[in-house]
This record gives C-alpha cells, sequence and structure tokens, in this order.
C-alpha cells in the first residue's frame, strides 16, 4: 500500500444529513437538505483538501454532479489528529435523494482521494 493509500485510510468522512424545507418554486416542489460533514484526520500528517465531486441522484434516478476547488469556498488544512467541519446543502426535485462522492487531498505535494460513502437526504413525512 502506497503512503498516500494508508493516509487516505486514516482520514474519516462523517456526515449528518437533515431535511431544511419543501418550497414550490415556478409550480414546482424542491425540498432543500442540509448536511454537516465532518473531515477527521487520523493520520499523523498535515493533509490539506482541494477539490470535491459529488454525485447526486434523486428518487426519480436522475443524477447530476457537482465538481470544485475546495468545500464552501476553503481549501482547509487539517492538522494530524484533527478535525474539519463544514455545512452546506443540495435542492431536490423529490423527496428523497442520495449524494456520494471524493474529496482530492494532498499530503506532502502527493494528490489521493477520499471517498465519501452514500447518505441519505430525505423529508421521511413526504416519502410514500
Amino acid at each position: 500500500m502506497s503512503e498516500q493509500s494508508s493516509i487516505a485510510s486514516m482520514v474519516d468522512i462523517s456526515v449528518s444529513p437533515y431535511f431544511i424545507e419543501q418550497r414550490s418554486v415556478d409550480n414546482q416542489e424542491l425540498y432543500l437538505f442540509g448536511y454537516q460533514i465532518t473531515i477527521a484526520n487520523n493520520s499523523q500528517h498535515e493533509i490539506q483538501l482541494l477539490r470535491r465531486h459529488w454525485i447526486i441522484t434523486d428518487s426519480d434516478g436522475n443524477q447530476s454532479e457537482v465538481e470544485g476547488e475546495g468545500v464552501v469556498g476553503l481549501q482547509p488544512t487539517i492538522e494530524s489528529n484533527q478535525q474539519f467541519q463544514y455545512s452546506s446543502g443540495s435542492t431536490f426535485k423529490t423527496p428523497m435523494g442520495i449524494m456520494h462522492g471524493t474529496y482530492t487531498m494532498t499530503c506532502d505535494n502527493q494528490l489521493f482521494d477520499v471517498t465519501i460513502a452514500p447518505f441519505r437526504l430525505a423529508d421521511e413525512k413526504n416519502i410514500h
């Protein structure tokens, strides 16, 4: 296993999704969800989050992707045995969806990806 793979395996991503509200825009129902992400660096190395790549799927099977630099306008550096936490959100046309993706990070000028496991966003009272 390479050193970057070893470091990637020591980065833990936890997600706490929550429903915000349902609203109607241009006669279309939209469901707004938030999620709080905690990135824990359990390695002995400083790491930096450079990019994100999300795959977002609603309950009708419609899929979209979001890619870009950093998260919430930041490219945070996370010291050894420290955490970085942020909140963001997503809008769906259905009362439920799933998100997953990757963070591209760097350690000692070497890039590696950390997988964000699928997590469910759901408005429980509107799921049939």
